[in-house]
């Protein structure tokens, strides 16, 4: 099942960011630190070009720090950017990233030469809690649900430092199979785009190798050791029953286990999780641009044979 979620609103932000972007310059993107890879919008890096970049992976406290910091050395290594992360809840993240961005450009800056900045993200990637954060007071809507925000805003957080905030944006078509998967796991997705039961055993085939040990901790599974071989189907079940979503006759509701999978994901009571890494997640991204590729040809070619057929002369 492909997972895409791309409503009328976002085509009216990424009008909105094209004029902003003329007038920009440094773009400061919100990542998830728990899937800094599958939060990253391609058609923002399609769109900003070789702008300077300031990769921001929000949420730290609830991802794995050894992965976090191998995901700040993989962005700080590319041209252009720099790359920081940041906690949920942290207090005073304003001078971090003013630092940051005037690294990026040190030619800008004074009342002559503001710095202008925009910060852009996917829906319910924090961005909305760190503006209102940033400003002292609630600026924004919050909530654990995708899609809130929908107006620009801009904030001063120095006399020569403007911020403009966007609402959150997906891009038109998933191609990375896994990342839909994470972004709706992590509810960056409407909840009407995706199935909850899929997302959930996806979610512990992503996380029953790597992370079997907090599986086994938080649903008191016995044997750690064979949870990487368990069909996820039978983990899900496995967990029901632990959790009591249990139905009459002993069958397991496997619609509300995959709710408590989810919720325990995106609450962090599984423990410290992030679900790729820089290599793997490259790899999934060449695998299915390679894919594309050749579906686009296959398109293509059937288009010309459709054609040529079609304009071919009829004998006498």
């Amino acid at each position: 099942m492909a997972i895409n979620w791309f409503p009328g609103h976002m085509h009216v932000t990424k009008k909105a960011l094209i004029e902003r972007l003329k007038e920009t310059d440094v773009v400061i993107e919100l990542l998830d630190a728990r899937l800094p890879g599958s939060s990253a919008n391609p058609m923002l890096a399609e769109l900003t070009g070789r702008r300077p970049k300031l990769k921001v992976l929000n949420k730290q406290d609830l991802a794995d720090p050894a992965r976090t910091e191998a995901w700040l050395d993989w962005y700080n290594a590319q041209p252009e950017t720099r790359a920081i992360a940041l906690d949920a809840g942290e207090k005073a993240p304003a001078q971090r990233l003013i630092q940051a961005c005037r690294g990026l450009v040190p030619q800008r800056g004074g009342m002559d030469k503001p710095l202008r900045v925009v910060i852009c993200g996917i829906p319910n990637v924090g961005k909305s809690t760190l503006m209102n954060t940033l400003v002292g007071r609630k600026a924004a809507k919050t909530g654990d649900e995708a899609g809130i925000t929908r107006v620009e805003q801009r904030i001063n957080l120095a006399s020569d430092f403007y911020l403009f905030d966007t609402p959150g944006m997906l891009w038109p078509k998933i191609i990375v199979e896994k990342s839909g998967y994470h972004l709706a796991a992590s509810g960056a997705v409407g909840r009407n785009a995706y199935d909850e039961e899929e997302v959930a055993l996806e979610l512990l085939n992503s996380l029953k190798g790597h992370y079997a040990s907090l599986l086994a901790a938080r649903y008191k599974l016995s044997d750690t050791v064979a949870i990487p071989q368990q069909h996820d189907d039978e983990l899900l079940t496995q967990i029901g029953k632990q959790r009591g979503a249990v139905m009459a006759g002993g069958r397991v509701n496997m619609q509300k286990a995959a709710e408590i999978v989810l919720n325990d994901f995106r609450s962090a009571a599984l423990g410290r999780i992030t679900l790729e890494t820089p290599e793997v997640f490259t790899a999934w991204r060449e695998a299915a641009e390679a894919a594309e590729a050749e579906r686009i040809r296959a398109k293509q070619a059937a288009e010309q044979a459709r054609r040529k057929a079609f304009k071919k002369p009829i004998p006498e």
